[in-house]
């Protein structure tokens, strides 16, 4: 394990250098609470739970709720004077298969889940009520395949399409000064981009209470390209809602690169991190009248969920720290990106 090291003395407070155009966020987990608490007081001004607000983990079994881990989050924020984005209410993964099924096996019907998915949402939204500032209420409900707007899962099988309209309308109801959010990956890819856009769209047609549009900003050092990074923002931002980038890194490899012979990353591979980097820093401050928040799925190397994904036994190096938590060039880019 790595020992946490005090680097930040004479660095740049990084949410204080952006502090006029959007919250720097990060997302954390019971374990980097502790090894990146440095780290984390002195650079960012938001967090979001890796995990720790996932249905599975708060109701893993029905109507017994395990706030334990996520309350120790709220508590680190509150004693830091952060922010909290919850993540998240709807998903078809880390859903416990109680929510779907009845005792004999068999599928629930659409009234027995929607109850569900209420108290749940009611339960724990009311539970961080005025601590929360955010919320992401659906999170992957589109589809990646062409000529398919929506991802299968149970929640669409069973409640039908307007199960997403009925989460945001629950979460409204409990709080309704949080910001709920619709939150996605591949957000830039233009086809996908498309149908991201006519589901919020047809939301707001509808008056669903939806106030914004997450990009989660999975992106590596080719994809995707500047120009898509930019239509798709202004793609969304035509909707009149707010933008989030929720779980930002870069990854040193192309999706499709299965290498797993390095044991750090080669310098051309930090370099072009580190311009990819300015640039979309760069990209979010042109558009900081739409975008309040930005939120890497991370803090440093040396914990970041891409480490064996999506490839096994390979580390990644997708953030602005190392794994000592020392800044990398692509940290001091970010720094020179808000003066540009």
């Amino acid at each position: 394990m790595v020992t946490q090291q005090n680097f930040t003395g004479d660095i740049p407070n990084l949410h204080e250098v952006y502090k006029k155009h959007f919250r720097i966020g990060a997302a954390v987990n019971p374990f980097t609470l502790n090894t990146q608490s440095e780290l984390l007081k002195h650079h960012f001004n938001s967090i979001t739970a890796e995990n720790e607000m996932k249905f599975e983990n708060l109701q893993p079994v029905e109507g017994s709720y395990t706030f334990a881990n996520a309350d120790r989050l709220i508590d680190f924020a509150s004693a830091h004077g952060m922010g909290v984005r919850g993540h998240t209410l709807v998903w078809h993964n880390q859903t416990p298969a109680w929510v779907f099924e009845n005792k004999d096996g068999s599928a629930v019907d659409r009234e027995t889940l929607l109850a569900t998915m209420k108290a749940h949402i009611e339960t724990v939204v009311s539970r961080y009520k005025g601590i929360v500032y955010a919320w992401d209420v659906v999170n992957e409900a589109v589809s990646d395949k062409s000529g398919e707007l929506l991802r299968p899962s149970k929640w669409l099988d069973i409640a039908g399409e307007d199960f997403i309209a009925k989460a945001f309308e629950y979460a409204h109801e409990v709080d309704p000064k949080a910001l709920l959010f619709y939150n996605d990956y591949n957000e830039s890819v233009p086809e996908k981009r498309d149908k991201i856009y006519s589901l919020v769209r047809s939301l707001k047609e509808k008056g669903v209470p939806i106030h914004g549009v997450g990009l989660q900003a999975h992106w590596n050092l080719k994809h995707p390209s500047i120009d898509d990074i930019r239509e798709a923002i202004e793609r969304y931002a035509s909707l009149g809602v707010k933008l989030h980038i929720t779980e930002l890194d870069v990854s040193v490899f192309e999706f499709e690169d299965r290498r797993t012979d390095l044991t750090e990353p080669h310098e051309a591979m930090l370099d072009q991190q580190a311009e990819r980097y300015r640039q979309f820093f760069e990209i979010f401050k042109s558009y900081s009248e739409h975008i309040e928040s930005v939120t890497f799925w991370g803090a440093a190397d040396d914990y970041t969920w891409l480490d064996h994904f999506p490839v096994r036994n390979r580390k990644n190096w997708p953030f602005l720290f190392d794994e000592k938590h020392r800044p990398k060039q692509s940290f001091w880019n970010v720094i020179d990106a808000a003066s540009s």
